[in-house]
């Protein structure tokens, strides 16, 4: 069963990337993987890498927190 975090990160991956009108294997270019493994990390089939979440959020301009569902602000944290 998946936990609802999990779907609220495949959806906001997913509306993200939507909203700037791209494919997804212009994020597996940006992950440096195949757009089959981007696509299994939107549809919930593989668990995101650590360094993947943390790559997609700079990209996109919001917190891994967002990215999560653990959030509904957009804004990443101030870097310290």
């Amino acid at each position: 069963m998946m936990a609802q975090g999990d779907i609220v990160l495949q959806l906001r991956l997913r509306d993200l990337r939507e909203d700037r009108d791209l494919k997804q294997q212009a994020l597996a270019e940006l992950l440096q993987v195949h757009q089959t493994t981007y696509s299994d990390y939107e549809r919930g089939n593989l668990n995101i890498p650590l360094a993947a979440l943390d790559t997609l959020a700079d990209f996109y301009g919001v917190s891994v927190d967002y990215l999560l569902g653990r959030t509904s602000v957009r804004e990443p944290y101030p870097p310290k």
